[in-house]
């Protein structure tokens, strides 16, 4: 049942379109609707991930199966994020559930156990502003590393977006 489940999730949130950075996120995640994600939220998602993803049922997530976890996440990626969220949060969300993220023994597979227990550390992550839930405004212009258009760190010649002073 998860396992068809979840595609639809990705797919009716496709509908409604991106309104703001973050949304689509959100939207897949926020199991209550009520406009944020908790940590216990995103751990109950994050088990409902693994279990769509684990093809076989064995418990771990190997290289196959995240091979197609891969190719899922970039293709909800593409369909779904704002222009110019291909860095920042859009893509700290996407990156935190990578395989060598998560694969805590660094043995090549990941146990759900690993992959739920990442899920608090995913959160702080991602939240900006430190109030221990992920809204929209996380993923706002101007918060947190990353929002600007500099090269290097902090040493950028570019001109950036955050909210400075000046």
């Amino acid at each position: 049942m998860i396992r068809t489940l979840f595609p639809l999730i990705v797919i009716a949130s496709t509908a409604v379109a991106e309104q703001s950075p973050g949304a689509h996120f959100i939207e897949n995640w926020d199991l209550d609707e009520d406009g944020q994600v908790t940590v216990a939220e995103a751990a109950e998602r994050r088990g409902d991930v693994f279990t769509t993803f684990d093809a076989n049922d064995d418990g771990y997530l190997d290289a196959e199966e995240y091979v197609a976890f891969d190719e899922a996440r970039e293709n909800d990626m593409r369909e779904n994020a704002m222009p110019g969220n291909g860095t920042g949060r859009g893509q700290h969300a996407a990156n935190g559930l990578r395989r060598e993220v998560n694969d805590a023994d660094n043995d090549g597979t990941v146990s759900r156990e690993e992959f739920v227990s990442g899920t608090e550390s995913w959160i702080v992550k991602m939240d900006t502003d430190g109030d221990g839930v992920i809204t929209t405004a996380d993923f706002g212009r101007g918060k947190g590393a990353g929002t600007g258009q500099g090269q290097g760190l902090g040493k950028g010649k570019g001109q950036g977006m955050g909210q400075g002073k000046g």
